[in-house]
């Protein structure tokens, strides 16, 4: 009866709560690489973001627990509705002693705002707010009150970043010598990110044609080999691509801070790889576009990036400043894969053109044949074209 009753509840996540396996970890994308269909995702996340929420829909599990608040209120962060529009419990700011109390891979009920353990899964073990829309809606009311703060702090990272790194935006001081020749060609910069699965499916026919250098930023790395793409260098701290991506083939930059630090260095070298170090301040797709620049790209095609006043914030972390400044370093070259998709029309070259003409004379040349007037009109123009050759030769 138990039994019973606990699959009752796993079918109505909505009525009498989840029971499921937990998945804990503080890093909410490092989580989702071991999260499974049905798994109650136990994280540490304040203000969820886009990209972090879309990862976890992705695995479809049955219920996401926060520790930390969903929105904190300092900006309208977009995760928390998207979770409940996919259909994905959320219990939030249950206190972070649920990630000791809690285990990996331990048997969990969520019910109402509270998680549950034990072996008839009635130990009450931490209790928060189960989000609705309606709660939601406040929360995003009450958040975008405090925007013009947000605005102000984010202007003063952006002065901050200009000062220490002048020299990198203005005169390109510091930038690596890489193998990838990318002088006067269109090279794609594929982020992990914002809708990067379906930009990459809609420039699948663009990637054909102009076969553009493709770097992967970290785990758009993986991004661009799931695609089935040719991958020519990976950037980032390597901190969520895979050994698959770093073996392929593709030259490795990794990026470091400005102290010369660099975490991902030794897990490269480890792998018989010895990269190229590029120390930078900022996030490393900047990194990857500031290289491509400076290395003479004709155009840079953005695949998951984060391209609008709102994605800057909704990251939620000041590093996003120089996201804004390397835009306006590169804004000639740079175009959002959207854009592409939208005004990219597929190219008809000479040789196409002259394949068609050919089939087209030898499917009329083959439907003269195929009938007896088709064969007297065949047959005069033989005639013709004799009577031309030999006119020819007597000219000579």
């Amino acid at each position: 009866m138990r039994l019973s009753l606990l699959r009752r509840r796993a079918a109505r996540p909505d009525v009498a709560g989840v029971v499921g396996t937990a998945r804990v970890d503080a890093r909410t994308k490092d989580l989702t690489k071991r999260l499974q269909p049905g798994d109650v995702a136990v994280i540490d996340h304040l203000d969820i973001d886009t990209v972090a929420a879309e990862a976890l829909v992705a695995k479809r599990p049955g219920a996401v627990v926060n520790a930390a608040p969903s929105t904190s209120g300092r900006y309208p962060n977009l995760g928390p509705g998207i979770l409940l529009a996919a259909g994905v419990p959320l219990v939030d700011g249950v206190g972070r002693d649920v990630m000791v109390r809690v285990a990996e891979g331990e048997r969990v009920r969520v019910d109402e705002g509270r998680v549950y353990l034990g072996d008839d899964l009635e130990e009450q073990v931490a209790e928060g707010t189960r989000q609705t829309d309606a709660t939601v809606a406040v929360a995003m009311e009450e958040a975008r009150a405090g925007l013009s703060t947000q605005l102000e702090a984010f202007a003063a990272n952006t002065m901050d970043y200009l000062r220490r790194e002048r020299e990198l935006l203005l005169d390109g001081v510091g930038v690596p010598d890489v193998v990838t020749r990318m002088d006067g060609r269109q090279v794609l910069v594929v982020v992990r990110g914002y809708h990067y699965r379906e930009d990459l499916h809609t420039l699948r026919t663009y990637v054909r044609e102009y076969k553009p250098v493709i770097i992967g930023v970290d785990g758009g790395a993986d991004a661009v080999l799931e695609a089935g793409l040719h991958l020519d260098m990976v950037v980032g701290d390597m901190d969520s691509v895979s050994d698959r991506a770093l073996a392929c083939g593709a030259e490795i930059v990794v990026h470091a801070y400005r102290d010369g630090r660099a975490p991902g260095l030794e897990r490269v070298r480890r792998l018989g790889i010895e990269p190229v170090v590029f120390p930078a301040t900022g996030t490393s797709e900047d990194v990857a576009m500031l290289l491509a620049d400076d290395k003479g790209a004709e155009l840079i095609v953005a695949v998951g990036t984060h391209a609008t006043l709102v994605e800057f914030l909704d990251k939620g972390r000041a590093g996003m400043a120089s996201t804004f400044l390397t835009r306006l370093r590169i804004g000639g070259k740079l175009v959002d894969a959207k854009g592409v998709s939208r005004l990219y029309r597929t190219r008809v070259s000479s040789w196409q053109v002259a394949a068609l003409i050919v089939c087209g004379l030898l499917a009329l040349f083959v439907a003269l044949y195929a009938t007896p007037s088709g064969q007297a009109v065949l047959g005069l123009f033989g005639a013709r074209l004799d009577d031309l050759v030999s006119w020819v030769r007597g000219l000579f």
